[in-house]
């Protein structure tokens, strides 16, 4: 596998259109729910625009799903005028965007690695609709070894659970490196935590690493400061 910025830019992309279209279904369905509980309680957009401060063709045009711009705020209003109430929440999906600190310290790693290694960024899991993807991934002896890079994890157990959860759902990879930053709040993240980010990345940061450097498929997963 071969690193390209262009496929790792459609991808953004080709994600950013998904989240639009789910977006504008969104609010065509809250809009349509608007509409029809309105329409079962003989208000007119008129009478249910004044009540929350918007006029007539305004609540027409949210209805419609028209207005993309339309407030959270604003459409629980309307849902409330009309007897409903407006519900969300948010669930595991795309990898994030990562920041300029993430993406130097997987380049750090990168510069430790043969010239000749297969390598490409922003790896989607195998399943169709998947939108999570590893940081890294690198072909090694055959073996494929994904990359997750993190400069200042919050929520351990949350950390442990993504991992194992991609781990799980993706075959392809043989083993996970979980690349923290060589800083003092990392270093007291490993001291209190480590035992258990250990259970499931047992192998040491050098022999990851010389490994890496060598070519050479590290045979498991582990956690490198660098």
């Amino acid at each position: 596998i071969a690193d390209s910025h262009d496929l790792t830019m459609g991808a953004k992309q080709r994600a950013a259109d998904r989240d639009t279209a789910k977006a504008r279904t969104i609010l065509l369905d809250v809009g349509g729910e608007i509409r029809r509980a309105r329409v079962e309680h003989d208000l007119s957009q008129g009478v249910v625009g004044r009540s929350v401060g918007l006029s007539a063709a305004q609540v027409s045009r949210i209805e419609l799903g028209k207005v993309p711009a339309a407030s959270i705020l604003e459409l629980s209003r309307l849902l409330s005028v009309v007897g409903l109430e407006l519900g969300a929440r948010a669930y595991p999906g795309g990898s994030p965007v990562r920041d300029k600190a993430q993406l130097a310290l997987l380049d750090k790693l990168i510069a430790l690695l043969p010239q000749s290694a297969p390598l490409r960024r922003e790896v989607p899991l195998p399943k169709q609709g998947d939108l999570r993807a590893w940081d890294l991934v690198v072909s090694l002896e055959s073996s494929l070894i994904a990359v997750e890079a993190e400069t200042r994890p919050r929520d351990v157990q949350a950390l442990q659970r993504r991992l194992a959860t991609k781990l799980r759902d993706d075959p392809r990879i043989a083993g996970v490196v979980l690349l923290l930053a060589d800083t003092r709040y990392n270093s007291l993240l490993m001291r209190d935590h480590g035992d258990a980010l250990r259970t499931e990345l047992p192998l040491a940061s050098e022999v990851i690493l010389h490994a890496l450097a060598e070519g050479r498929d590290p045979g498991g997963g582990g956690i490198v400061l660098m």
